[in-house]
């Protein structure tokens, strides 16, 4: 059996990990580094990603015989470092739900408090095509969020906090402090900025070159919306987008509003 096959172990926790579930292109990181900002956090970069991508088994779809493993990295020993941190203080994780599909049992579920960060997907996929243009399609991350949020909204009777990035970016303080409130955590509005500089925290993949905008950046500031049309993106991207933008329109219907 495969190790991402192997049920986790589980704790009782102090307080449950504190997660938010992306997907790639999505101002997630961004967002990761307000965290750490907080400094009232153990915070993780795709933690179980790094698992997926460069583990002793990396289970994404274009992996090859070369690709990057690390020995003794698996779903077990990133787990277990996990649950270390957060018997010792509150953890946060950011991280696509498309890495952890195969581990959603109810008991791994209820070690965390979730929530959801979505964008767009013409503009998360248009800009990783830029930069993976093989990227496949499991990559793009949208049908294991909207999955797990249902699976999440079934369990409890509730749906978990959903924002959007596009919303994040227009009005940074107003809809972090809307997530804080229904993560059950204090705003803090001094962690929306920070000084430009190596990101290096962030950087297991390829040494952090989907990074250099966080890296000359300044904070969460608004911004307005770059203009995107299906007419301007390669088929690729086009085709993609046709699979996931009902998944998205899904989850945005119940995004935490920016007013």
């Amino acid at each position: 059996m495969t190790d991402h096959l192997v049920p986790l172990a589980t704790r009782a926790l102090r307080q449950p990990i504190l997660a938010l579930w992306a997907v790639p292109r999505s101002t997630s990181t961004a967002f990761e580094w307000m965290m750490r900002m907080r400094n009232d956090h153990t915070c993780f970069h795709e933690p179980l990603g790094e698992v997926w991508y460069q583990g002793e088994t990396p289970l994404w779809p274009r992996a090859t015989p070369d690709s990057v493993r690390t020995p003794g990295l698996t779903f077990a020993s990133r787990w277990a470092e996990l649950l270390d941190a957060a018997e010792a203080g509150p953890v946060f994780i950011k991280d696509f739900a498309l890495y952890l599909d195969s581990l959603w049992t109810d008991e791994f579920l209820a070690h965390f408090t979730h929530s959801f960060l979505i964008r767009d997907p013409l503009a998360s996929i248009t800009s990783m095509h830029r930069r993976w243009p093989d990227f496949h399609d499991k990559e793009v991350g949208l049908v294991e969020q909207r999955q797990l949020f249902d699976r999440l909204w079934e369990r409890d009777g509730h749906p978990p906090p959903v924002i959007d990035s596009d919303d994040v970016l227009a009005d940074p303080a107003t809809v972090v402090e809307a997530w804080c409130e229904a993560v059950d955590i204090p705003f803090i509005a001094q962690a929306l900025s920070w000084e430009p500089g190596p990101r290096d925290e962030v950087s297991w993949w390829d040494g952090g070159s989907f990074h250099e905008t966080l890296r000359n950046s300044n904070g969460l500031e608004p911004q307005p919306a770059a203009p995107l049309s299906l007419d301007d993106v390669p088929p690729r991207v086009v085709e993609a987008h046709a699979r996931v933008i009902d998944d998205y329109r899904y989850l945005h219907q119940h995004r935490l509003s920016p007013t």
